[in-house]
């Protein structure tokens, strides 16, 4: 009786076809759930605190202020408190999962599967990106009994509350990944996705600021996010629309590009 030879793949090689759907699921659900058993903290925490800005800055001027870009200032303020939640759940997603899994030494539980840079990459990413649009439909409906929130154009709306939920949320993948202590993390979170936020347009016009601030405004990526999302509800918009979605477009590609040479060279995840 002759003799049955079996061929193993080489070393590296995965049996699992050329993406592993599972791997990557469970990993996505591993993050989506992560968020969601403390939804207090990580999604009634931001709508109490986009009502809170919402209710001070429409207090404090009041409704004699003249519109901006011919809405109500409340209609033009909410779109962009909406986005600043995006963008801050979204990074605060990736960046506290992979740090905290560092500093816990359970890293490695993600690391070790049969998952390649990129499903890593992928799960992660759209982990915290869920996260910023679960905060951002929370936080439009609780608005909505304020203000007027019918979208001007949905779709764009769609396209910017993704696109930038997904940038943030690979950017505070990279910080993860470069942080050593939650110190770092606090320190990037303050001096850098704090204030490109609020110097974003949240809560103004850049029409309105002097000429050169226009210009240094343009070199802020969350300027284009929040100006394209509300334009998806106002109509109007401080620049192009096409201008900030290549913007995004490109950050995104960059950013995905870092996140996966990252994770391949196991640069301070791997002992």
């Amino acid at each position: 009786m002759a003799e049955q030879s079996y061929e193993f793949p080489p070393i590296g090689v995965r049996r699992i076809g050329r993406v592993n759907w599972l791997g990557v699921w469970t990993l996505y659900k591993k993050e989506v759930l992560r968020f969601a058993n403390v939804w207090l903290q990580t999604i009634l925490a931001p709508v109490v605190n986009t009502l809170l800005f919402f209710t001070i800055f429409s207090l404090a001027i009041g409704t004699g202020r003249a519109p901006v870009h011919g809405v109500p200032f409340d209609q033009f303020l909410a779109p962009g408190l909406i986005m600043m939640s995006v963008l801050q759940n979204s990074f605060a997603n990736t960046s506290s999962s992979v740090l905290i899994s560092k500093v816990q030494g359970n890293i490695v539980d993600s690391l070790m599967p049969p998952l390649s840079p990129s499903e890593l990459t992928f799960a992660y990413a759209l982990g915290g990106a869920t996260r910023g649009v679960v905060v951002a439909l929370a936080t439009g409906i609780v608005l909505t009994f304020l203000v007027d929130m019918t979208p001007h154009n949905l779709l764009v709306v769609v396209v910017f509350a993704f696109l930038s939920g997904l940038l943030l949320s690979l950017i505070g993948m990279a910080a993860g990944i470069w942080a050593d202590k939650f110190d770092h993390m606090a320190a990037v979170t303050n001096f850098i996705i704090m204030p490109m936020t609020f110097l974003s347009g949240t809560f103004y016009s850049v029409e309105r600021m002097p000429e050169l601030l226009q210009t240094i405004s343009t070199y802020n990526p969350f300027f284009y996010m929040i100006d394209g999302f509300r334009a998806g509800f106002i109509g109007a918009a401080d620049t192009s629309i096409m201008t900030g979605l290549l913007v995004l477009i490109g950050l995104n590609s960059l950013m995905w590009t870092l996140c996966y040479k990252l994770f391949k060279s196991g640069w301070r995840l791997k002992a």
